[in-house]
């Protein structure tokens, strides 16, 4: 169904039950937050935890959930009486107005996840304002309808707040936020690449959901440079792999630096990977992937393994060190390996080893489940491809067990 800016309507003509999806898809090189606000029938925020958005991705019912960047799950049935109406806003963060947006769209998903209602716009709609109350879904009558409204609205995402009887903490408060920590990750990333932006608001969520917004580490990564992985340096998904661990190194890291290294028959330290220096690093630094100083492109893990924690035993302050290591199989130093990460794991080393496009991973695929060390230092996980998996989800795969480590690595005095 083709739903028009103004128009309402039960709820029911669109949806079966309670359950559905509002899809938000704006098209536009500015950053833009979406937030869902849940309000009261004063038409207020009268509780904050019903204001959904990337530092506060669920209510504390479960009743809407955001998902990835643009969607949020809705069960009405969850919600308590107090909420009688959800708004759905887009506000932009930083510099622009809303007549820069392209073809853009808001649309309405069933419990099967099929879309039943879609309702297009565009800058053209809008004029300087700087947010948009897209559409409203409510009670009445004991009934929940649907109003498309398409309102501008002309500040931001704080004004908004501010018009929701919200308020907006003019210092931050004792206790950590993760709020303080997104804006700063999302400026780092603004200022020297904003082409990374989106990238950084993605990962942000999974941080969030892994509860790592305090934690400090260094970053580094490893990358598999044997014959075997051509068509991915070719392809450019190895380049893809640093553009995607950047943001995480600017959070991690106060320096916002990843360590890297290559490795085929023997190992190269690379430069360190900066805001400054990640475009086109694969292609670039040392002359080009084709170039480095690896020795025969056949694989040997256990050298390259060895000079990373070499390189880390110069630390002495027990930050912790996330070590990412992309591999496409081949994989046969099997005992080595296994020597290496027993040892390995009473140092502040976590190794997440990603097996890219290949097979034969050997222990690799093994590492979670090795006896025998302190603690479980490893985790793996394989793709066929790079875009097999969105982004959110690789992030989320990325920080599944590093907080478990971390918590270990404590308990155990190999971290403070």
């Amino acid at each position: 169904m083709h739903i028009s800016q103004g128009q309402r309507m039960p709820l029911s003509n669109l949806v079966q039950g309670q359950q559905l999806s509002f899809v938000i898809q704006i098209q536009s090189p500015l950053n833009i937050d979406l937030v869902c606000f849940g309000l009261d029938a004063q038409g207020q925020l009268s509780d904050d935890r019903y204001m959904t958005f990337f530092n506060q991705p669920n209510t504390p019912c479960q009743s809407v959930q955001q998902r990835g960047m643009d969607e949020f799950a809705v069960d009405l049935a969850k919600l308590p009486a107090s909420i009688e109406r959800l708004v759905f806003t887009a506000a932009i963060d930083g510099s622009g107005a809303m007549h820069d947006i392209q073809a853009s769209s808001f649309s309405i998903k069933n419990a099967q996840g099929l879309i039943v209602a879609n309702c297009p716009f565009s800058g053209s709609n809008f004029a300087a304002e700087k947010a948009i109350m897209l559409a409203d879904i409510y009670r009445k009558d004991g009934q929940w309808r649907i109003a498309s409204n398409l309102q501008g609205f002309n500040e931001g995402l704080a004004a908004l707040v501010k018009h929701f009887g919200g308020e907006i903490a003019d210092e931050p408060s004792p206790a950590p936020e993760p709020a303080p920590v997104k804006v700063a990750l999302e400026k780092k990333i603004a200022a020297a690449a904003p082409h990374l932006v989106s990238l950084a608001k993605k990962a942000q969520v999974s941080l969030e959901k892994a509860q790592l917004t305090e934690v400090k580490a260094r970053v580094a990564l490893v990358l598999d440079a044997s014959g075997s992985m051509n068509n991915q340096y070719s392809r450019g998904r190895v380049q893809e792999v640093v553009n995607r661990l950047i943001p995480l190194a600017v959070h991690f890291d106060d320096d916002a630096t990843i360590d890297c290294w290559a490795f085929a028959a023997k190992p190269q330290k690379l430069s360190d990977i900066t805001l400054a220096n990640h475009k086109d690093f694969i292609a670039t630094d040392h002359e080009g992937w084709r170039d480095w100083d690896v020795g025969s492109r056949v694989n040997n893990e256990p050298k390259v393994m060895e000079q990373v924690i070499a390189h880390y035993l110069d630390y002495e302050d027990q930050v912790p060190v996330y070590v990412l290591f992309i591999s496409d199989g081949g994989v046969n130093e099997n005992k080595k390996i296994t020597k290496l990460m027993t040892e390995a794991a009473q140092r502040p080393l976590f190794w997440q080893f990603v097996g890219l496009g290949g097979r034969g991973y050997g222990i690799l695929e093994k590492l979670d489940d090795l006896t025998g060390r302190v603690v479980d230092n490893c985790n793996f996980f394989a793709l066929d491809d790079l875009h097999q998996v969105s982004e959110e989800q690789l992030y989320d795969q990325l920080m599944e067990e590093f907080p478990n480590w971390i918590k270990a690595a404590k308990a155990k005095a190999i971290l403070q």
